[in-house]
C-alpha cells in the first residue's frame, strides 16, 4: 500500500490515496498499527482519500487508536493538497466531503505549482449542547460554564465544529492541564462521543495560544477543528475578536468568524513530509 506522510502545522497524518489503490478491509486496526510512533510509520491518524459522488474527494479519518472521525481541520488541507496536486481537481477552490458535510476550499500554490496554503470554509459552529453533544447544560448555550474535574473547577466553553470540543481558557496551558485534566474531560460521561479539549492563553484580543488534547491521539502539535472551536469560544465568551492569530506547538493557523455568513474560516499551511509503502 502506498501512502503519502503530510502535516498540518504538526499535525500529521498517513494518507492514503485510494483513487488507484485499494485498502485491507479492517480499517481500525490499520490505523492503530501504520499511526504506531515507534513500530508504525508515526502519526495523528491514517486518512484515506476516497472518490466521492457529491464532491471533488471524500476525507475518511480514523484517530491513532483506531477510531473514526468526523473532520479534522488540519487533515482537510492536506487533502486538498493531494487532490489537487495529483490533479484529482483542476483548480481552487475545489470541495473535499468529510463527516457527512461538503467543504469548499481555496488552495494556494507555490512557484513549482504544488498547493502550499489553503483556506477552509469549516462551515457555521453548532452550539446547541444535545447536538455537541454534551450533557452539560446552557442558557441556551454551554459558554463560560462551570465544571468540576479532580477537584479542580474551572469554566468551558462547547462548540462542534463538525466534531465535538471544550474550550478551556487558562493563564497557562502547562503540562498539568493538557495532560492531566485533558484525558480526564475527554472521557468525561457528559460528552457521551468523548470530546477534544483545547487550553487556552490569550495573548491580546487577535492573538491566542493553543495546546490540544485531541480525542482518540492524545496530545497533538495542532488542531484545525480546535482552533475554529477556539475562535468562537473567544467571541461569545467577549476574550477576542472574529479574526485571530492562533498559534499551536506545530505552527500557526489564521481565524475569523465571519458575522455575515455565520461561517468560520481557517487558514494554514499543508507540507507533505515524504512518502513510502506499507
Amino acid at each position: 500500500m502506498e501512502f503519502v506522510k503530510m502535516h498540518g502545522a504538526g499535525n500529521d497524518y498517513v494518507y492514503v490515496d485510494c483513487f488507484d489503490q485499494t485498502v485491507p478491509s479492517d480499517l481500525p486496526e490499520l490505523a492503530r498499527r501504520i499511526s504506531h510512533r515507534r513500530f508504525g510509520v508515526g502519526a495523528d491518524g491514517l486518512i484515506l482519500v476516497r472518490p466521492s459522488e457529491q464532491a471533488d474527494a471524500w476525507m475518511h479519518m480514523f484517530n491513532a487508536d483506531g477510531s473514526e472521525s468526523e473532520m479534522c481541520g488540519n487533515g482537510i488541507r492536506c487533502v486538498a493538497k493531494l487532490v489537487q496536486d495529483r490533479g484529482y481537481a483542476n483548480a481552487s477552490p475545489l470541495t473535499i466531503e468529510s463527516g457527512g458535510q461538503v467543504y469548499t476550499i481555496q488552495t494556494q500554490c507555490d512557484d513549482d505549482g504544488k498547493v502550499c496554503q489553503v483556506t477552509v470554509d469549516m462551515g457555521k459552529p453548532i452550539l446547541q449542547p444535545e447536538r455537541i453533544p454534551t450533557l452539560i447544560s446552557g442558557d441556551p448555550h454551554v459558554v463560560d460554564v462551570q465544571v468540576e474535574v479532580d477537584g479542580r473547577r474551572f469554566p468551558v466553553t462547547c462548540v462542534s465544529m463538525g466534531n465535538p470540543h471544550c474550550v478551556v481558557f487558562v493563564d497557562h496551558a502547562d503540562d498539568e492541564w493538557v495532560l492531566k485534566i485533558g484525558p480526564q474531560l475527554e472521557n468525561d460521561p457528559r460528552f457521551p462521543k468523548r470530546v477534544n479539549v483545547e487550553f487556552v492563553e490569550v495573548l491580546s484580543p487577535t492573538e491566542v495560544r493553543q495546546r490540544t488534547w485531541e480525542r482518540g491521539s492524545g496530545e497533538t502539535w495542532a488542531c484545525g477543528t480546535g482552533a475554529s472551536a477556539v475562535c468562537v469560544a473567544g467571541v461569545l465568551t467577549g476574550r477576542t475578536e472574529r479574526t485571530i492569530l492562533n498559534h499551536l506547538l506545530g505552527g500557526d493557523l489564521t481565524l475569523r468568524w465571519d458575522e455575515d455568513s455565520d461561517h468560520v474560516f481557517m487558514t494554514g499551511g499543508a507540507t507533505e513530509v515524504f512518502r513510502g509503502t506499507w
